[in-house]
């Protein structure tokens, strides 16, 4: 399939499919006239990286799972490198909720200071 069909089917731009390939993500074949020629395999590829993106992985994060899926597990996290980035991304948002939790009640202790009897919700 051309590129435009790839995009419609996978509801992403023909721009960031050209930039999943620059980042080797996508291997487009090319035809005889040098259009990209994409496969079935690659809207599955591409749903799995606008899965993991929309989640708040990054572009770079979502190779391992990609390549799990190229070498032919029906899915992307069953892989141990994939494992690896989940618990990595899972560590990363733990420290992101701690940093907000601690900033959250500088701020509820900031307002109690200011306003006594203001009710600090949660």
């Amino acid at each position: 399939m051309r590129i435009g069909e790839l995009a419609e089917r996978t509801g992403v731009s023909t721009r960031s499919l050209r930039y999943y390939e620059q980042h080797g993500l996508l291997r487009a074949r090319r035809g005889s006239n040098g259009y990209r020629d994409y496969s079935e395999d690659d809207v599955r590829l591409v749903s799995e990286i606008r899965a993991l993106l929309s989640i708040g992985f990054t572009l770079e994060d979502t190779r391992p799972f990609i390549d799990c899926l190229r070498r032919g597990h029906s899915s992307g996290g069953s892989c141990a490198e994939s494992v690896e980035v989940y618990e990595r991304k899972l560590s990363e948002i733990d420290e992101e909720i701690r940093v907000l939790l601690a900033r959250r009640a500088e701020v509820a202790a900031q307002l109690a200071q200011s306003c006594p009897g203001c009710f600090v919700r949660g």
